[in-house]
């Protein structure tokens, strides 16, 4: 008898729905075909030990279960329950009522539990495109799925609890959750604040710059001056998530197994901050199974490399073009996937290898040449994708011990969001573009237009730091953003003159 039930599969961060065709006739052994993977074809034992062990029993005859289409590669286990429901069905021990209504997923355990699997929120927003009603699947995935609107959720433990819905036995409620409500209860779950931070305003200052225009930024001081203390708190002062924004990385981090299991959305901006041990692979995505890397998991958030010198230069590198395209493409022999990459790079480091150049206080022992070449270790064209360079000071006693309390985060968020919805309103007509540091050189040309001193005073930068025509366009971009922060209409003299301040690293003389 053949039997029909549907599954889906998950190509980058959108799903594909997958027609699980299970026939049981005249012969002996079973046979999984449809391109599966190691862990397609080992489910059949863990399906057999789970019907079992739930007092059904597998069927002693020629067993062909055909994963549709049959040109995609099927991977992992979330195709046991639909391929063990179909068995049964097949075999005549369960009705095949309504199973066209369902998309059935999850891992069985060889007693018959369900265990979880990623990637819950595209299949259910597939699902629902696709026509279907229902879906069934494990239990601690309900919420995740519950998100899509207009799609029923049931969520099961066992086998044993999946098949007694399908038949009628026994009663699941419903998962319904407010989307709305759930996103706005959680939109400012923030532990830190930069009314912790003591001094450094100028860097503050930076940060604020950054935020609204969505602007890279490195920040070059000694140890203990405060860089990672100073960037773990940009995402506070970051704009909130939209709901648009928030399902989009809550599929990222679905996919790729992050997505906590205490939370089904996520609403607060990612912060991710890897070891410079890392791989090229790990950072943009890749693997014989192609997975998000930290720069999609840090999508519409902040991406932080602390010790910026100690990455290779290959794994550094390799960031250079998801700069700019804010997407990273991982290309196989037969297939290619696309994943989103829109995130503030952050970077931090030493001045040099003993981490005092420029110290107020402590002598440096490295000398210039020492010092040059561990500047060098980051190339010029990625240093030329950063459009904000900073140099952090040691905060002094004085500062440390000072009782008035510094701006809190919320303060300086307000101003970001205003800045941030003027960006809004400018580029409403181009979808692809949210923030000023993703324009193109034809909207820098119409919307970061200079009086003649300001063409004068940029002219003289230009030619006195032997600026490339890269840095010759953030600056144009982060002086869009300081007017807008000001409210202006017009780009200053003085915002200007802020913006070629923060390329720091530009300036001939400071390697001595």
């Amino acid at each position: 008898m053949l039997v029909k039930t549907y599954c889906s599969a998950v190509f980058g961060i959108s799903a594909t729905s997958i027609t699980v065709e299970v026939n049981v006739t005249t012969g002996v052994q079973y046979f999984i075909v449809g391109l599966p993977d190691s862990a397609v074809k080992e489910s059949i034992q863990r399906i057999e030990s789970a019907i079992v062990s739930i007092g059904f029993h597998m069927p002693r005859q020629k067993i062909v279960v055909n994963l549709a289409p049959a040109d995609i590669k099927k991977e992992g286990s979330v195709y046991d329950l639909a391929i063990a429901i179909g068995i049964m069905a097949a075999s005549n021990q369960i009705p095949t009522v309504q199973l066209h209504e369902y998309i059935i997923l999850g891992e069985l355990a060889l007693d018959g539990k369900l265990h979880t699997v990623k990637g819950v929120l595209p299949i259910a927003m597939q699902a629902k495109q696709d026509g279907f009603k229902r879906i069934i699947l494990p239990i601690e995935n309900t919420e995740e799925a519950a998100i899509v609107e207009g799609l029923e959720v049931y969520g099961a433990s066992t086998l044993e609890e999946a098949v007694k819905f399908l038949i009628g036995s026994h009663e699941i409620e419903q998962t319904v959750i407010n989307v709305q409500k759930k996103f706005e209860f959680k939109l400012n779950g923030y532990d830190l604040d930069f009314a912790d931070v003591k001094g450094q305003e100028n860097i503050k200052r930076a940060l604020e710059i950054a935020a609204p225009g969505g602007h890279n930024v490195i920040l070059i001081g000694p140890p203990g001056a405060g860089k990672t203390m100073l960037a773990k708190r940009l995402p506070t002062i970051l704009p909130p998530l939209t709901l648009d924004e928030s399902l989009e990385t809550t599929k990222i981090h679905s996919v790729s197994g992050h997505l906590p299991n205490s939370s089904s959305l996520m609403t607060i901006r990612p912060f991710r901050s890897p070891h410079h041990t890392i791989s090229d692979v790990a950072l943009v995505g890749g693997g014989n199974t192609p997975q998000p890397g930290e720069i999609s998991l840090a999508h519409n958030g902040v991406l932080f490399l602390d010790e910026l010198p100690e990455f290779k230069r290959s794994v550094l590198e390799v960031m250079r073009q998801p700069l700019e395209s804010r997407s990273i493409t991982i290309s196989r022999a037969r297939f290619s996937v696309d994943y989103p990459a829109s995130f503030m790079l952050i970077a931090a480091m030493n001045p040099c290898p003993c981490g005092f150049f420029n110290h107020p206080f402590r002598n440096c022992v490295c000398g210039s040449f020492a010092v040059q070449k561990y500047i060098s270790k980051i190339s010029g064209p990625l240093l030329d994708r950063i459009d904000i360079h900073i140099e952090v000071t040691p905060v002094e006693f004085g500062e440390l011990t000072e009782e008035r309390a510094s701006e809190r985060s919320e303060e300086i968020r307000e101003r970001v969001i205003k800045a941030r919805k003027i960006q809004e309103r400018r580029f409403k007509q181009f979808p692809l573009i949210h923030s000023n540091a993703q324009m193109r050189a034809k909207n820098i040309q119409e919307i970061c237009q200079l009086q003649e001193e300001g063409k004068l005073l940029l002219k003289r930068a230009m030619e006195k730091l032997n600026l490339s025509a890269r840095a010759y366009d953030r600056i144009l971009k982060v002086a869009r953003t300081i007017a807008d922060l000001e409210g202006s209409l017009d780009i200053k003299n003085e915002h200007l003159a802020e913006a070629i301040h923060f390329r720091n690293l530009d300036r001939e003389d400071w390697t001595g």
